[in-house]
């Protein structure tokens, strides 16, 4: 691993030119929001909820805009937002080294820039892919750069309308927060719509600290000497089966229902700036198959992944194998299968997350109140995916709609940048398709703001007085003409 160094004179040298290229292309620099306050209350004209890779770079690109009234919450303490350090463990970032998008386009932000700025050019030309830990070590870098303040160990417990406003409640240890704001953003990751699943068939026959699902916090040192069951195919199953290996597991095995890994991954085919940019444009039929047939594809573990587990002679897959039963027999857990019944130590479940915003408890107070793509789209014959159709119908600028037209107009101003966003605009919280959400999110949310404050700007232009000519200046005195009269 490449340490990062407490002082450096390239990333100080770096610093520098970030704040130059900021000045350069700081155009319009003039703050252009009309100032609420409700009761005495401040009013923010916008909540992030989420202080992770999204939550920063929209805030961000927020600022660029001039909307600077704007509060970062995340429920993480400080420099463990997102996944990166909490429960990602591949070792490497999944996408290519040349990624951008937390930069805004501005070449001294990038994440290369950052990198050759601490360990030179000839390490970035020799790098595969980005540290996970480098990765979230360049956010925060970012984060502290252009000037961005996370409230830490914040966590948002409800939203709730209020007329024109929004309030966001929060808390942070014993204490409450009541904010309001005029637009919110949903930058929660990953489990953002819904919530992690481990299947009743575990929760229910084992005792909990026997299980974890791979979203958890786990102990890996304390799996040395056990026999370990994985049960899943995803990256993230093959990660946790590594750390268990790689921390002394006497064996780990993975249970797959498929008889076949799936070698193609649509998210590389994803990666290109028609279909990222524009994907949203599209028509809700057309949309509907490019998902389904990415969702029908899913993704292959990446080839590190795979390799970090089977170099293990002590590792064995299981396909074509679900599990038909499982017990807690004794001391072991007792996994059925076609194959036959074996013992383990600990169950490691890669079982994903389901889409439900009623598990969120920002969104629980209206779950009901938001459009899914069932209540927009119905498929032909043999084009039905259940799964796609739980997920929200998003607005083409991230927002929430109604599932009845005029019951919930202030879903309007709740914008999720999720997962959920997948079906609708194919921005998924990932990091290929940051630099194009982002700017769908924040064009759409000026909008709304210059709109909504309209006639308060006309009325600004009515009263501008600012005098930019004085036809009384230089040293010599001026004649004008008038009516064919000089004066």
């Amino acid at each position: 691993m490449i340490a990062t160094k407490a002082t450096n004179p390239g990333l100080a040298e770096l610093e520098q030119r970030v704040r130059f290229e900021l000045d350069c292309l700081g155009y319009p620099t003039r703050q252009w929001m009309v100032p609420r306050r409700r009761n005495g209350t401040l009013v923010h004209d916008v909540v992030i909820v989420g202080g992770g890779q999204s939550g920063i770079s929209i805030a961000f690109r927020l600022m660029r805009e001039r909307i600077t009234n704007l509060r970062v919450l995340d429920r993480n303490p400080e420099g463990f937002e997102g996944p990166w350090l909490t429960f990602a463990r591949m070792r490497q970032l999944r996408t290519p080294k040349i990624v951008t998008g937390p930069d805004l386009g501005i070449p001294g932000l990038s994440a290369r820039a950052w990198w050759q700025a601490q360990f030179g050019e000839r390490s970035w030309e020799g790098l595969d892919k980005i540290p996970r830990e480098l990765w979230q070590a360049y956010l925060l870098w970012v984060r502290k750069t252009v000037g961005i303040e996370v409230s830490n160990e914040t966590e948002v417990t409800d939203i709730e309308p209020l007329d024109d406003l929004l309030v966001v409640h929060a808390r942070r240890g014993s204490e409450t927060e009541r904010l309001l704001a005029r637009k919110v953003v949903l930058a929660t990751g990953m489990e953002g719509s819904g919530r992690w699943v481990v299947p009743a068939a575990i929760a229910e026959a084992l005792p909990r600290d026997r299980y974890a699902h791979t979203s958890d916090q786990i102990n890996f040192a304390s799996l040395a000497g056990k026999s370990v069951a994985v049960i899943g195919a995803g990256a993230s199953a093959f990660d946790n089966a590594a750390m268990a290996l790689e921390n002394g597991a006497a064996s780990v095995e993975l249970f797959v229902r498929r008889k076949q890994l799936p070698t193609v991954n649509p998210n590389r085919w994803m990666e290109f700036a028609g279909f990222l940019r524009h994907f949203g444009d599209l028509d809700d039929a057309r949309k509907w198959r490019f998902m389904k047939l990415i969702f029908d594809m899913n993704q292959p573990p990446p080839q590190e992944t795979f390799v970090r587990c089977t170099r293990f002679k002590n590792f064995s897959i299981r396909l074509g194998c679900p599990i038909e039963r499982i017990r807690f027999d004794g001391d072991k857990i007792a996994l059925t299968a076609s194959q036959g019944t074996k013992a383990f130590d600990f169950l490691i479940a890669g079982t994903g997350f389901a889409v439900d915003l009623a598990a969120r408890p920002e969104l629980a107070r209206f779950h009901d109140k938001i459009a899914c793509w069932s209540d927009r789209y119905h498929p032909p014959d043999g084009e039905e995916h259940p799964l796609l159709g739980a997920y929200p119908y998003l607005s083409p600028n991230f927002q929430f709609t109604e599932k009845t037209e005029g019951a919930a107009p202030y879903l309007a101003n709740i914008f999720s940048y999720t997962f959920a966003a997948m079906p609708s605009l194919a921005c998924s919280a990932g990091i290929s398709a940051l630099k194009f959400g982002l700017d769908r999110i924040a064009t759409g949310m000026s909008r709304r703001l210059f709109i909504e404050d309209a006639d308060a700007h006309l009325q600004s232009l009515r009263d501008y007085d600012e005098q930019e000519l004085d036809i009384t200046a230089g040293s010599e005195p001026q004649k004008f003409s008038r009516n064919n009269q000089t004066w």
